[in-house]
């Protein structure tokens, strides 16, 4: 069983070599390459996230990240960028070119690999210091491109994680600090969090 786990720097989380799929990082994808490796002989876990990455980025380098790794269960998480770039640097990536782009991704892996499971989780936002400045556009448009990933979901009949529901509700334990760095990136507990969520969701 081949896994693959796609995203932006919270997938990334320090991987160094971006030509080596199995440069791990130490994020949530390391949490889960351990657990997957101890309960299957015959497993395979690679992480092609990249920082920085768009949705635009992830498809532009789609077949050399994805389809020519030929995975059992696919697992993308993007969206953070696609607004966080966009109030920084003005090179962000509006929800509508984000869905038409998203769905183009999603067909050309459906083409290509029929067989293969794939797992969509939705970008969230904690309070912190990347995100207060501008905390109520950020989380709007935030949130538009997660029910954009959770309708995508829907119509191509994929798993969807609400990483959001999941960052809210531990929120109600300890503060946000906790949980990420800064609003986006996550701590180790964070990455524990999504690592659990995904977990839940290969389990439905």
């Amino acid at each position: 069983m081949k896994f693959l786990f796609q995203g932006d720097s919270i997938t990334d989380c320090g991987r160094g070599n971006y030509e080596d799929p199995h440069a791990m990082g130490c994020g949530y994808p390391r949490i889960l390459e351990a657990e997957l490796m101890a309960e299957e002989e015959n497993c395979e876990v690679m992480n092609c996230g990249i920082s920085g990455s768009r949705i635009v980025d992830l498809l532009a380098r789609w077949k050399k990240d994805c389809l020519n790794l030929e995975p059992d269960v696919l697992t993308i998480l993007i969206g953070v960028n696609d607004v966080w770039h966009e109030l920084g640097r003005r090179n962000g990536v509006d929800s509508a070119l984000f869905e038409e782009v998203y769905r183009i991704l999603l067909r050309e892996t459906k083409t290509a690999l029929p067989d293969t499971r794939v797992i969509l989780m939705g970008a969230y936002l904690t309070h912190g210091t990347a995100t207060d400045p501008e905390w109520d556009k950020f989380c709007g448009e935030v949130k538009i491109r997660r029910d954009i990933t959770r309708k995508l979901a829907e119509e191509f009949g994929l798993d969807f994680v609400d990483l959001q529901q999941v960052f809210d509700e531990a929120g109600q334990k300890f503060p946000p600090k906790h949980w990420t760095l800064d609003g986006v990136h996550p701590t180790a507990a964070g990455h524990w969090l999504i690592a659990q969520a995904w977990k839940r969701a290969r389990e439905r």
